[in-house]
């Protein structure tokens, strides 16, 4: 084990060497590499904040003290803390850019899927805020790859600002070239639908009251079309039906080309179809439904509409979820506005390790083997079998 474990363990090192260190020269004692690549590793094990990262670090102190440089021994709390707390979270993050792309190229090639969903939400940390500071809590969007199981970026609202300006910040980090971007409401502008399409990616964007004269557009033109049997229209039309956890779903997409007479149709770059989702749930005897529209880049093809919108809701489904229920990131108290955010990104990026290890394990089976088993952390955290 121990050759692998070293390659492995070098390897993850040199995604950290360009990482500038913040801290004061003056009694330097453990390397910046060294105390990143530690926290990577206990987060991945279980910790949730720099006293559990020490905790755990000397619980595994042999295996540290053997494959990483550490002169001085294993680094306390307080080296943690600080390390986390003075790393500026976008040149952190900005390490990770080549360990990404080098996942996202093995998963692409493994799954042959050639135009992915990338998938852009915001999640706020409810415990994060600190009153007596002034510190609000941290709200950040993710780009999140429903096909492959990754986050690719993340940035964090400003104070007093919303989805509005992150979400232009956080597409400039990801390659939209030949990807389907799908947004919630809240990022449904102009100049955001124009940035997906100059990155020569195609968008999917719903539609609420803030698109007003937009929105009632399309549900009147959607009436209109219903009404008629869609005679006038070439529209097409997808229905699944799905049973489990007690309750059965059925949804119906239609899509159809958006016709030039929409409210501010040539305002949108490169606007092509327009589309609505009809879900109906049965729980319980009792019946719900729900009514989605959306404005696409894409042209009609209802297979790949039903695909996007699905692509999106995975981002609630299969991010967010196992991030609050398996990482329990709402129950966070970290209010350090560095700390929280680099630990939001830790939390996504290993994440996104655990589900590209091909065993059949929950997300929260594998994240207790990796603390349990040195030889299965490695295997998540390099990709490398021992």
């Amino acid at each position: 084990m121990e050759g692998n474990v070293l390659i492995g363990l070098n390897a993850v090192g040199r995604y950290f060497e360009s990482l500038e260190d913040p801290r004061s020269e003056i009694n330097l004692r453990h390397p910046l590499v060294s105390v990143v690549v530690i926290a990577l590793m206990a987060v991945l094990a279980g910790a949730d904040g720099p006293t559990a990262i020490a905790k755990w670090a000397r619980c595994k102190e042999d295996l540290l003290l053997k494959h990483l440089n550490l002169p001085n021994g294993i680094p306390r709390m307080d080296v943690f803390r600080r390390v986390l707390s003075t790393l500026n979270p976008a040149a952190f993050q900005a390490c990770f850019a080549c360990w990404l792309q080098s996942l996202q190229t093995q998963v692409a090639q493994a799954t042959g899927i050639e135009q992915p969903i990338l998938s852009v939400d915001g999640k706020t940390l409810r415990r994060s805020h600190d009153r007596r500071k002034g510190l609000g809590a941290l709200h950040s969007v993710s780009v999140w790859a429903s096909d492959f199981g990754l986050t690719l970026a993340q940035v964090a609202c400003e104070q007093k600002s919303n989805e509005i300006t992150a979400i232009p910040e956080v597409l400039k980090l990801v390659t939209l070239k030949g990807a389907i971007i799908t947004i919630d409401a809240m990022g449904t502008q102009t100049e955001i639908a124009q940035q997906i399409v100059d990155g020569e990616g195609d968008y999917l964007l719903a539609l609420k009251g803030n698109q007003g004269t937009l929105h009632q557009g399309v549900i009147d033109y959607i009436d209109e079309q219903f009404e008629n049997h869609f005679a006038n229209v070439t529209a097409r039309q997808l229905t699944t039906k799905e049973k489990g956890h007690g309750r059965e779903e059925t949804r119906t997409y239609v899509q159809m080309p958006a016709p030039k007479t929409l409210p501010g149709h040539n305002r949108w770059k490169n606007l092509k179809s327009i589309g609505i989702v009809l879900l109906s749930c049965l729980r319980n005897g009792k019946e719900t439904t729900e009514t989605r529209y959306y404005i696409s880049s894409l042209n009609v093809g209802v297979k790949q509409f039903a695909r996007a919108v699905r692509g999106h809701w995975g981002i609630e489904n299969t991010c967010h979820w196992c991030l609050d229920v398996t990482y329990r990131e709402d129950e966070s108290r970290i209010r350090d506005a560095n700390a929280r955010d680099n630990f939001a990104w830790l939390r996504r990026f290993t994440l996104s390790l655990l589900k590209q290890h091909p065993a059949k394990d929950s997300i929260a089976m594998k994240r207790r083997g990796c603390g349990w088993d040195d030889d299965f952390l490695i295997e998540v955290l390099t990709g490398q079998r021992t």
